[in-house]
């Protein structure tokens, strides 16, 4: 789950995100769309702690398998972080690092600590790739810090063979050389790679031929479905968006206007309605 409070970001005289509060359930397929200037990547950013908000917070509630106890996210990788279990019902504990531990769950604020970055896979632009290393040695270097193996990153490199399409892999070419929609192929799997309970991807459907964006959109729902992952999509193709999202939230000049229910893309023709007026 995410929660967002009071959260506001201004450039200059433009208003990019203001938004006083905002839930996004586990397991929702949400689809960020508006025109141009609405605010979406500045959104994601926020959420990722690429940006400084100017006021307000971002809270990951991360809810911990049955058994597992809440120092063991609070405080991965993240010496000082402090959250011990055994309290039962209340908060274990609140530290400097900005975690807090209650009984099957952790809630993190991204300013203060990095614990929720093992439970977040994201894709905005170019720069989160390593464009001097190939595809290959990409994931490679993904799996060794994340503690998997080659032979499981091969494994789960497999799962991905469809939307590759023979073009991503085995073609001896560094990631800066490969074309803007094998470049957006990798990005999207690399998000995906480590399995992580929340997914963000910014306008993931840009520069993939029409194959490859039907693919997705399989791809996509069939993590969602198996995993139970939270999935955040931004696009300015509205038809693709309501296919997959669950829910869809419309932004304009950096405010969420509508909250739509999307089931059996129920949010359809109040989205067109809306960019139709425009």
């Amino acid at each position: 789950m995410i929660k967002i409070d009071n959260l506001k970001k201004q450039f200059g005289e433009t208003c990019a995100c203001d938004i006083p509060s905002f839930t996004i359930n586990d397991g929702d397929i949400l689809g960020l769309v508006g025109n141009n200037g609405a605010g979406k990547t500045t959104l994601f950013r926020l959420l990722l702690d690429l940006l400084k908000a100017d006021e307000g917070s971002v809270s990951y509630v991360i809810s911990l398998p049955d058994g597992e106890p809440s120092g063991t996210v609070a405080s991965a990788g993240m010496s000082g972080t402090v959250a011990s279990a055994g309290m039962s019902g209340t908060v274990a504990s609140e530290g400097a690092m900005g975690t807090v531990a209650t009984e099957g769950t952790v809630t993190i604020n991204p300013t203060e600590s990095e614990a929720w970055k093992q439970h977040v896979g994201a894709y905005i632009d170019e720069g989160f790739l390593i464009d001097f290393l190939t595809p290959e040695e990409y994931f490679a270097f993904l799996g060794k810090v994340s503690g998997i193996s080659q032979q499981e990153v091969d494994a789960r490199l497999q799962q991905f063979e469809r939307f590759a399409n023979g073009e991503v892999f085995g073609q001896k070419k560094l990631i800066r050389n490969l074309s803007a929609g094998n470049k957006m192929k990798v990005g999207i799997i690399s998000a995906l790679f480590r399995r992580p309970k929340t997914v963000i991807l910014d306008e993931p459907f840009n520069f993939l031929d029409p194959t490859s964006q039907m693919v997705l959109k399989h791809l996509l729902q069939d993590y969602a479905n198996e995993t139970g992952s939270t999935i955040l999509i931004s696009s300015h193709n509205l038809q693709h968006t309501v296919d997959i999202s669950t829910r869809i939230a419309l932004l304009e000049h950096g405010k969420i206007i509508r909250d739509l229910s999307n089931n059996e893309g129920s949010a359809a023709s109040e989205l067109q309605e809306y960019f139709e007026a425009e």
